[in-house]
């Protein structure tokens, strides 16, 4: 795709560690009803737990760009991503809450320094391109999904299992930040674009209303995201819906379908306008949800997970795309679309734990249906504003090219 073996290069590697971080960062959901029959965890430390991941996430994703511009681009990923490895030790040797509440914060520190540096990366390499950052994504979910199905056979026979699919998270870590160590990018301080000067222009974003509209999207797609993935696999077998190796299948289907939904979109996006992509993935993920909850046999079950997975397979990446233009001019604008969006993944998690603590875990998981029809509304809102702009920029062009020929 580029001739250019640096700018080949870089994708490769991009790509690769995307795998390990879906594995890494997606890896604590499908643990955590192990460590909570070991540890005695309630439901209510367990949503904090899941929501320290996103305070971490937060952080990072938004320090991590900033850092750049510090300490350089390199120095600053090896920094945040050697989290990973530490935090997974914790979990294996670390028996007191407070060790997991350290743990669980490192992986989101991790996680949103590796989406930020990726991320702007491949974006650098063709701005704007739905395509590119979907082959992305989609390396995340090939990670995602594998990890549940290699947890599954190990802990199938014998529950306490579960650690060695810890250390095994251990190694990934450090081969992550192997990996980011040998990416081919120069570790040279993020300067400003020449002829920028002063906050005017660096904080400019804060004027383009798809600045606003993207972080309302994604806050409210983050809230689904992370409320499903850190709790499904525990809700599945604390309803007795399924049994713990099925849930866990379960949470590997729901990756294979992100997976095959965001090669699809990646290839759909090359073909048909995003503005008429995003609002059928929006649409799918109400109806998909609703017949999730709602279900009590294995069929359906694996219908909702399925229909679920490709249709929120699309939204993050697509969402992102739409503002390529808007971080490709404005350098801190990725680092606060990221930050202000996770404090979805950090809200939700805490109150399906509290409900579920009071009410039960159904009823925790049932709070998701609110957040989906929501990020639906603001989806065809993004996408209305959109369509309403590129019309006006066509008649603004098609009046000039009138008055030229007059």
């Amino acid at each position: 795709m580029f001739q250019d073996s640096k700018k080949r290069k870089q994708l490769m590697y991009s790509y690769a560690v995307f795998i390990l971080n879906g594995m890494l960062a997606l890896s604590i959901g499908a643990i955590m009803p192990f460590i909570r029959d070991e540890r005695n965890l309630s439901y209510a430390l367990c949503g904090t737990l899941v929501s320290l991941h996103s305070v971490g996430n937060l952080i990072s994703s938004f320090f991590a760009g900033a850092l750049a511009v510090k300490l350089g681009r390199k120095r600053s990923i090896l920094l945040f991503d050697a989290c990973f490895a530490l935090a997974y030790a914790l979990i294996l040797f670390g028996h007191s809450p407070a060790f997991l509440i350290l743990a669980f914060t490192m992986t989101g520190l991790a996680r949103g320094a590796t989406s930020n540096f990726c991320n702007a990366v491949v974006n650098g390499l063709a701005p704007g391109k739905a395509a590119l950052i979907n082959g992305l994504h989609a390396m995340f979910s090939l990670g995602a999904f594998a990890f549940p199905i290699f947890l599954m056979f190990l802990t199938r026979r014998n529950p306490s299992n579960w650690s060695y699919a810890c250390a095994f998270m251990l190694i990934m870590g450090v081969l992550s930040w192997v990996l980011y160590w040998m990416i081919p990018v120069e570790d040279e301080r993020v300067e400003r674009k020449s002829g920028e000067t002063g906050t005017q222009n660096t904080f400019g974003f804060v004027r383009e209303p798809i600045f606003y509209l993207t972080i309302v999207t994604l806050f409210f797609y983050l809230c689904a995201e992370q409320g499903v993935i850190g709790w499904l696999v525990t809700y599945f077998k604390d309803t007795g819906l399924l049994s713990a190796s099925n849930a866990q299948l379960m949470a590997s289907v729901q990756w294979i379908m992100i997976l095959v939904g965001r090669l699809t979109n990646a290839w759909l996006s090359t073909r048909v306008k995003k503005e008429r992509i995003l609002p059928v993935m929006g649409i799918g993920l109400v109806a998909f949800f609703l017949l999730l909850i709602n279900s009590t046999s294995a069929g359906l079950i694996m219908i909702g997970i399925m229909g679920f997975g490709f249709s929120m397979a699309g939204i993050y990446p697509t969402t992102v795309s739409f503002s390529g233009k808007l971080i490709q001019d404005y350098p801190l604008a990725w680092s606060f679309i990221l930050t202000l969006a996770s404090f979805g993944s950090i809200l939700m998690p805490s109150v399906i734990g509290k409900i579920a603590e009071n009410a039960g875990i159904a009823a925790g998981m049932s709070s998701v249906g609110a957040v989906v029809v929501v990020d639906l509304i603001c989806i065809l809102f993004l996408t209305g504003y959109l369509t309403k702009k590129e019309r006006s920029e066509n008649g603004n062009k098609e009046k000039s090219d009138l008055e030229s020929k007059q």
